[in-house]
């Protein structure tokens, strides 16, 4: 193989979409625009799933490139994108971008016929800045449509170094430590360890998928792990089963959770972001969320008032969920795919911008978030985690798998699963619910 160190595995279900015809792809989107004359002047909308806080930082992300061409930027964010762009997209609504956080949601996209073919200076600047692994995500049937933007990395375990100072306890390298420490801190303080939070609008659930994918890559490897994205790992399939049994020890247990909200349903009611505050004020021992959970650290306070320091002798840091063996590496990912709906230049241009590391350093360096992209700077982070977190996405011999759900096609992966991990948390029968999740393949 190409790369031993560093492997991305795409399933054949998200680069071969049959079906559908591409052939009136390259007549732009539903928006439309003037290819020809100065793009300056001209306004381009995006809409994405990027909300509240994260959400103004990303518009004040093109202002150097406002200044530089003339176009302005629109960016709309939208709480129930991923449930609701298809609808727009078809009914004639669609954005000039849209920013697509699931490779799974982007074929659903390019099947409407609406999503255009990314122009060449977009394909130069992926070439350019970006992994050929990153590029593949934003194809289909060998033809490149959508720009990857930021990432992230999943399966991070924050907490409160100084409690764990406190109860004398240490970071865990294995499962078994993690559960171990777990207990440890249930008898020390009689409160819950951890908190959750499933609730995230038409999304909701996707925190707990997150879990599941985790578990799957530690316990039982990377070719269990593709052959799960590729469908051909059922979900009633024992590695998977036995993903939700261990998860269930800490999530379905009344003793471990839900630190600082209530019970084990309450996790379903609790939305994903709000668990930042209960870890900064250190009612939440510990929780489950990716990198990206740090920008949400810019909004609260700690117990004494002031914006948390993030850092391994700070307020809040996070560890990797350990695996079966101490020292494994196994990394999950996420990100964003740029899609545009016209040919117009000035949509080309913010789609390139997008897809530059001069975009990629702009964001970083506002805060909360990192990025794949090759020539971007990790140092520009907004604290020692991210830069650790960007490198460790950027670094050739880190092995790193993308999110299952996001590839998986949209009615399993934003969808059945989805769904499933709320039903499981509100007490449905599991064999029911990995039964109803894999159902999803049927829709």
């Amino acid at each position: 193989m190409r790369n031993t160190q560093r492997r991305w595995i795409v399933p054949i279900a998200v680069i071969s979409v049959a079906g559908f015809a591409l052939a009136g792809c390259a007549e732009g989107g539903s928006s439309g625009g003037d290819s020809s004359g100065s793009a300056e002047g001209q306004t381009v909308r995006i809409s994405g799933g990027i909300t509240g806080s994260e959400a103004d930082l990303l518009q004040q992300s093109f202002a150097k490139f406002t200044e530089d061409t003339g176009i302005k930027v629109e960016y709309t964010g939208d709480k129930g994108f991923e449930g609701n762009i298809v609808t727009k997209v078809t009914g004639g609504d669609a954005p000039d971008l849209a920013i697509v956080p699931q490779p799974g949601l982007l074929q659903t996209l390019i099947g409407t016929g609406d999503v255009v073919k990314a122009p060449d200076a977009v394909d130069k600047a992926v070439d350019e800045n970006w992994s050929s692994d990153w590029k593949t995500y934003g194809t289909v049937d060998g033809t490149f449509y959508a720009a990857p933007m930021l990432a992230n990395v999943k399966g991070y375990v924050w907490y409160s170094p100084a409690k764990f100072k406190e109860w004398g306890v240490e970071v865990p390298t294995t499962w078994d430590e993690l559960l171990t420490l777990t207990q440890t801190i249930q008898e020390k303080t009689g409160s819950a360890p951890w908190c959750a939070g499933f609730e995230s609008g038409t999304a909701s659930g996707w925190p707990g998928t997150d879990w599941i994918e985790d578990l799957v890559l530690r316990q039982s490897g990377t070719d269990v792990y593709d052959k799960w994205v590729a469908g051909d790992v059922k979900f009633t399939d024992q590695p998977i089963v036995d993903a939700f049994d261990s998860l269930g020890k800490i999530l379905l247990n009344p003793a471990y959770v839900n630190a600082g909200f209530g019970d084990v349903r309450s996790i379903n009611s609790t939305a994903f972001a709000d668990v930042a505050a209960k870890v900064a004020d250190g009612t939440c021992p510990m929780t489950h969320q990716a990198s990206f959970l740090s920008s949400n650290f810019l909004d609260v306070k700690t117990a004494a008032g002031a914006t948390p320091k993030v850092a391994a002798d700070g307020d809040v840091y996070a560890f990797v969920l350990p695996g079966t063996k101490a020292g494994e590496s196994q990394v999950e990912a996420g990100g964003e795919f740029v899609a545009a709906f016209n040919d117009n230049e000035a949509t080309a241009k913010v789609q390139e911008f997008m897809a530059s590391a001069d975009f990629a350093n702009a964001r970083v360096k506002l805060g909360g978030v990192i990025s794949a992209n090759k020539n971007a700077d990790p140092s520009l982070a907004s604290s020692e985690f991210l830069t650790d977190a960007m490198t460790l996405l950027q670094d050739p011999k880190t092995t790193v798998r993308f999110d299952a759900s996001d590839l998986m096609p949209a009615t399993v992966g934003s969808g059945s699963f989805w769904k499933g991990m709320v039903d499981w948390i509100d007490g449905k029968d599991q064999a029911t619910v990995l039964s109803d999740i894999q159902a999803g393949y049927n829709n």
